[in-house]
C-alpha cells in the first residue's frame, strides 16, 4: 500500500471528525483560535493515536493471520465503511448544547469518532504498513479537516453532513476491495 492509499484512508477516517467538526461549528457565531484548533489537535492525536494502538496489537496477530490478511483488511474496511454509510442515512439530528467545546466534551467526540481508526492500525498490521508515515498523514489530514468544519459548519450549517460521511465510508469500502483484488490476483 503506498502513499495515495494511506491518503484515501486518512480522508476515510477523518470524516467522522470532520462531520462532528461541522456540528461543533453550528454552535459559534465566530469561531476563534481555540474553536479551531482544540477539536483539531485532539481529533488528529486520537485518529493518529488509535491505528498505532491497532497496529501493535495486529503485529502480535499478524505472523499467525498472515494467509489471511487481505480478507481480514477487506471486512474490516468494509465493516467500517459501511457502518459509515449506513449512518449517513441516518435521520437523528445531532444536538449543539451550549458549550461542546469543553475539554472533556472534545475528548469524548474525539475517542468515539476515532475507534474506526483502531480497526485499521490492526490492518495496517497485516500489510506491513510504515506506521510511522501513516500515522504522521493520519494525525494532520484529521487535524486539517476538522479544522475546516468548524468554518464550514459556521458557514454552511449541517446541509452536508451525511454527504461526508457517506464519501468517507465508500473511501473505506472501496480501499477494502482493492487490498482484496489486490492480493486475490
Amino acid at each position: 500500500m503506498g502513499l495515495p492509499e494511506i491518503i484515501l484512508i486518512a480522508l476515510g477516517l477523518a470524516m467522522d471528525a470532520f462531520a462532528v467538526s461541522i456540528i461543533l461549528g453550528l454552535s459559534v457565531k465566530k469561531p476563534g483560535i481555540k474553536e479551531f484548533l482544540l477539536p483539531g489537535i485532539v481529533f488528529g492525536f486520537f485518529q493518529a493515536l488509535m491505528p498505532l494502538i491497532g497496529y501493535f496489537a495486529g503485529t502480535h496477530l499478524a505472523n499467525k493471520f498472515q494467509v489471511l490478511d487481505h480478507w481480514i483488511a477487506f471486512i474490516l474496511l468494509g465493516i467500517i465503511g459501511g457502518k459509515m454509510i449506513k449512518d449517513s442515512f441516518s435521520k437523528k439530528e445531532e444536538k449543539v448544547d451550549e458549550n461542546p467545546f469543553q475539554i472533556t466534551k472534545i475528548l469524548l467526540l474525539a475517542i468515539a469518532t476515532s475507534i474506526d481508526a483502531l480497526a485499521v492500525g490492526v490492518t495496517f498490521a497485516f500489510l506491513k504498513i510504515n506506521i510511522i508515515k501513516a500515522i504522521i498523514i493520519i494525525g494532520l489530514i484529521t487535524l486539517c479537516l476538522s479544522m475546516a468544519g468548524i468554518k464550514i459548519g459556521n458557514i454552511f450549517g449541517v446541509k452536508y453532513k451525511s454527504k461526508a460521511e457517506f464519501i468517507g465510508g465508500a473511501i473505506l469500502v472501496l480501499l477494502g476491495v482493492k487490498i482484496l483484488v489486490s492480493h486475490s490476483f
